[in-house]
């Protein structure tokens, strides 16, 4: 595989590891209590702070528990109900961990300024709704906090720009929240690509669900008590709380908050492709052209169809759809049909296919054909990933896929930081997977094909499309991302 000939002016791999260990050169020590006998000692347990209690925080942030070198030690959100919840939640969990009646450890904080500030926090999970993922990454860097970063990246280019050049800056570590490479079955399938399994790749399908039309901003409602609003639309622009605005998965549905699902269930299958791409020499597509459609007529107003054709540099074309739009496509001869069982087609999926088969990365199983594949072993003398918890017996017997590869995620992490590593989904390449979801959006939106200029990190000639590059940010947060664009 020809290697890409623009690596752009993103952070490269042996400078990030080298940032990283300088600012790593002090111990990681901080007041922590001890959870029992022959656990971690409080100066070595690393100390996290969960910002974001609503639908991910609660149930990713438990995966810390079980993990004897850390301790959750706070917790945000502007809710005051679900910071209430989750703290009961994770207290419990100490406690049953400890096998005492009752533990309290955890402080809540409503603003995550506050929570920052705290000298005795080392890391923070940031669980919030997309548009705070880049701002509170960039305050968590510059604050010296560690960040655990749920996907997907920015709600735009310049946001995603903005959060690889904190990292760089404030030289703190940075996981990525997609938690299939800490998934044993998708980690093997990119090896079996990468060592030639398939032969030659001769293309690549990524499947996502699609957003929802509908949604109403009416009837303006009176703020709940409990609710920091202001803070809830943080950068966004100002917009009235109603029902469809705040309930459970609304902001998938409505741009200012997030890309919508091209860009948040799209995040797993396209860090799947990237993850083999950074190992191939590549970095990401350049042209995006296709058709898509972009919901109307209500509240929510992100993509609810596409079919683009995304072309790396050396001719390899990224077919991006959504999974209705796949149905079709995936109904003609020659197109594989990876099946997750009778009368189930993959629905999120990074499909590589070469001259000598193919391999199928699921959210839920990786499917091979021919199915002999699976099963190859990977030589000692071939291309491996870098070793990680989950294959090395070290993840807890019995977990699903769901929670298998979170709790890997969660134990990847912290061993990286007690080793001062690099880890296993980087700041580096959690921008390039992000820039195919952002590019194919604005190839929707905008409906024609689309150039990205990885030297000069922009759309090539296409003042139109350049503007898309960025959205509207209240201050202060405008000022913090644009400080580092």
């Amino acid at each position: 595989m020809a290697k890409s000939r623009h690596r752009g002016n993103l952070l490269n791999r042996r400078d990030m590891l080298g940032s990283f260990a300088g600012s790593l050169a002090a111990p990681l020590v901080a007041p922590a209590r001890a959870l029992g006998r022959g656990a971690t000692a409080p100066s070595d347990r690393i100390t996290i702070g969960v910002i974001g209690a609503g639908t991910r925080g609660p149930y990713e942030s438990s995966s810390y528990v079980p993990i004897d070198e850390c301790q959750i030690v706070a917790v945000c959100d502007v809710v005051e109900d679900r910071r209430i919840a989750l703290r009961g939640k994770l207290e419990s969990l100490y406690a049953e961990r400890r096998s005492r009646g009752n533990y309290r450890g955890i402080r809540m904080y409503e603003d995550f300024r506050d929570l920052l500030r705290q000298g005795d926090i080392d890391a923070v999970y940031i669980a919030t709704p997309d548009h705070w993922h880049v701002p509170m990454t960039i305050a968590a860097q510059k604050a010296g906090k560690h960040c655990h970063t749920e996907k997907p990246l920015g709600v735009s280019i310049e946001m995603d720009l903005a959060a690889l050049r904190a990292v760089k800056k404030y030289r703190r570590s940075f996981l990525y929240g997609t938690e299939r490479r800490s998934y044993a079955p998708a980690r093997h399938a990119i090896e079996l690509v990468l060592n030639g399994r398939i032969g030659i790749v001769k293309e690549i399908y990524v499947v996502a669900p699609p957003s929802h039309s509908g949604g109403s901003a009416t009837p303006a409602l009176p703020v709940p008590k409990g609710w920091n609003y202001d803070l809830w639309l943080g950068p966004a622009p100002y917009a009235p709380f109603c029902a469809d605005r705040t309930r459970k998965g609304a902001i998938f549905e409505i741009r200012d908050y997030s890309l919508g699902m091209i860009g948040n269930w799209g995040a797993h299958p396209l860090d799947q492709v990237q993850l083999w791409a950074d190992h191939s020499g590549l970095g990401i597509p350049v042209t995006y052209e296709g058709t898509g459609k972009i919901a109307e007529g209500g509240l929510y107003n992100c993509a609810i169809e596409w079919n683009l054709r995304c072309t790396y540099e050396n001719g390899l074309i990224l077919r991006y759809m959504d999974s209705l739009t796949w149905r079709a496509v995936s109904a003609a001869p020659n197109v594989p049909k990876p099946m997750l069982g009778p009368g189930r087609p993959v629905e999120n999926v990074a499909l590589f296919v070469g001259t000598d088969g193919w391999v199928a990365s699921a959210y839920e199983k990786v499917i091979t054909e021919p199915v002999s594949m699976l099963t190859s072993e990977i030589g000692p003398d071939e291309l491996h990933l870098p070793r990680h918890p989950v294959q090395e017996g070290r993840i807890p017997p019995g977990l699903n896929v769901w929670d298998g590869p979170v709790a890997a995620h969660a134990l990847g992490w912290i061993e990286d930081l007690k080793a001062k590593r690099e880890t296993v989904a980087g700041i580096e390449t959690a921008v390039r997977s992000d820039l195919i979801a952002q590019l194919s959006d604005i190839c929707i939106r905008i409906g024609r094909k689309i150039r990205w200029d990885p030297d000069r990190e922009t759309i090539a000639g296409d003042s139109e499309a350049q503007k898309m590059m960025s959205v509207p940010m209240r201050e202060p947060w405008g000022s913090l991302v644009r400080k580092l664009g």
